[in-house]
């Protein structure tokens, strides 16, 4: 998300956000810190990049089944769902959204790309092939990632909990709260469902949280602090996007407005 992006009405008033939002990112970075001493943690390798457009305020990668690569994109005025190559990072088709929506992750389901928005408490459904909008599914609160585990669509609302919600109507099946050792582990942004397990950026975190989709428990920490350190970019340019191909198990990951996309592999713990 981005405070101080939204709130130009004033000098005083932008000046007052971004106070808090420091404030917000040094709880939890401390909270974060203290969550990690009893999980796992495993570094990367960077095995290819490719470019991205650095004015995509990424809120969301995904694959369809035939191994197109989509994103959707935030910022109100600026928000887009995008069909782009992945490997010269061109954007192939663009849907704009309304300049009140601000847009955020998005997945695949039965052809339809479903997109969030994160204070309209809908979701904009499109056609796959055309992008046409099909219509809106509706929620309560506020929606930050979204994923799905091939029966259920997998919610983030920015909290420590997750929503597994019917792909017909968005009712809400269950929930579950991620837990990182004794913590909860609030601001879960975007989600992706790899090998079995709900991967989750954490909002203003280099880590990427590995979460059981059972238990709610955060089995391994992924360590991205080396991919583009945070002393290299602005402050509101912080990692989220995660997405994997299909049919090669491949993991690409970028961040709000980075110019690169990160093929990465998993090395394996000491």
């Amino acid at each position: 998300m981005n405070w101080s992006a939204l709130k130009k009405r004033s000098k005083k008033r932008w000046m007052l956000v971004t106070v808090v939002s420091m404030l917000m990112v040094g709880v939890a970075s401390v909270s974060i810190l203290a969550a990690r001493e009893t999980v796992p943690v495993v570094t990367v390798q960077i095995v290819n990049s490719f470019p991205h457009d650095a004015n995509a305020f990424s809120q969301g990668l995904c694959f369809d089944a035939e191994g197109n690569f989509y994103e959707g994109t935030g910022m109100y005025g600026s928000s887009e769902l995008r069909k782009v190559d992945l490997k010269s990072g061109n954007v192939l088709k663009v849907q704009k959204l309304p300049r009140d929506v601000f847009g955020e992750g998005i997945t695949i389901w039965n052809n339809r790309v479903v997109q969030l928005t994160w204070k309209k408490q809908q979701a904009i459904v499109y056609d796959l092939a055309t992008f046409r909008n099909l219509g809106t599914l509706r929620y309560r609160g506020e929606g930050w990632g979204i994923t799905h585990d091939t029966k259920h669509l997998i919610m983030s609302n920015g909290s420590s909990q997750l929503s597994f919600m019917n792909p017909a109507d968005f009712s809400v099946d269950h929930k579950i709260t991620v837990v990182a050792g004794n913590r909860q582990l609030d601001n879960l942004n975007e989600l992706e469902y790899i090998n079995g397990e709900i991967w989750a950026n954490v909002w203003y975190e280099d880590y990427i949280a590995c979460i059981d989709p059972q238990t709610g428990k955060v089995i391994r920490w992924i360590d991205l602090r080396r991919v583009w350190p945070k002393n290299r970019r602005g402050d509101e340019m912080v990692l989220n996007g995660i997405a994997q191909h299909p049919n090669t198990g491949q993991i690409f990951i970028t961040g709000k407005n980075w110019p690169k996309l990160y093929e990465i592999k998993i090395n394996n713990p000491n």
